[in-house]
Formats: structure tokens, C-alpha cells, sequence
């Protein structure tokens, strides 16, 4: 299984605002990398049980289907995420204890099909690719709460 994972920090925003945005499917387009429409909303989100299926740009994922299976208010939220490529777990964890809000995402996802080089694949190419979207999402987000990047704002595979 493969990992992905992006942190940022935000000044000067509390949970309760970067909640406000990151759960209101409305502003989606405006911060998830990739993503050109919503498709439909079940439910109620972040609600564990809504579902949200949205297409990508043409370059993109193709149909992504995202259920949340947890939800904690000011603290994060978990989605089953499937594609027509990966099938997965992703969670996103707010936090402001001390200081400036971090704000971290996390891609736990398996490679679907039966290509016999996938984990190869995974490894060279997109696991990268993963990260680097999951960086561009938060940058994206981090700029729609009107805040300045910092210098903790990193990615990491695993």
C-alpha cells in the first residue's frame, strides 16, 4: 500500500475557519487540485456516511467517489476514496494547540488492476505524483484563507 502526505501551517486562522472552508463542497474546485466539477453530493458533508463524486480536468483522475467513514469536529475527517486507478483511505487532521493552525493530509491507497509492475510503477511515479497533488491541494486551500505560505508547509512519501 502506498502512502502520501502534505502538512501546512496557517497564521492567524483558527480551526473552526479552515473547517468552514475545507467541509463546504461549494468551494472545492477552488483548492482540490485536479478537480474541474462536483458530479453529485449524498448526504450531508462532513457527515460520516455523505458522499461527494466529482470529475477531474481531462489530464486528471478521471470519476473520483470520496464516503467519510469518520468525522470528528475540529479534528479532522476520514474518506474512502476510489478512481479508476487507486482505491484508498484519506484523512485530514486540523490542529492548533500551540501557535499557527497545521493542517495535515494523508493518502493510504492501493494501486487497483492487475498490471504485474505496479508497485514498481507506484514507487517511480505515482506515489510522487500523490504527494505532489496532495501539496498542491493545501497550498490552493492555505491561499483561499487568505494566509502566507510558511516554512514548515512540506510533503512526504512514505
Amino acid at each position: 500500500m502506498g502512502v502520501a502526505s502534505a502538512q501546512t501551517t496557517v497564521e492567524g486562522v483558527s480551526v473552526a475557519e479552515a473547517e468552514q472552508l475545507w467541509y463546504d463542497v461549494d468551494s472545492w474546485p477552488l483548492f482540490i487540485d485536479g478537480l474541474r466539477s462536483i458530479e453529485s453530493v449524498a448526504g450531508d458533508p462532513p457527515l460520516v456516511g455523505s458522499k461527494v463524486v466529482w470529475d477531474s480536468t481531462p489530464a486528471g483522475r478521471g470519476r473520483v467517489s470520496e464516503t467519510v467513514i469518520d468525522y470528528a469536529p475540529g479534528v479532522g475527517q476520514e474518506l474512502e476514496v476510489e478512481d479508476r486507478s487507486i482505491r484508498g483511505r484519506q484523512r485530514v487532521r486540523f490542529s492548533a494547540e500551540q501557535g499557527p493552525l497545521g493542517i495535515q493530509l494523508e493518502l493510504n491507497y492501493q494501486l487497483t488492476g492487475s498490471n504485474p509492475f505496479r508497485s514498481i510503477i507506484d514507487w517511480l511515479f505515482i506515489r510522487r505524483a500523490q504527494t505532489e497533488s496532495l501539496q498542491r491541494t493545501l497550498t490552493a486551500f492555505r491561499l483561499e484563507l487568505g494566509a502566507q505560505p510558511d516554512e514548515a508547509d512540506g510533503a512526504s512519501e512514505r
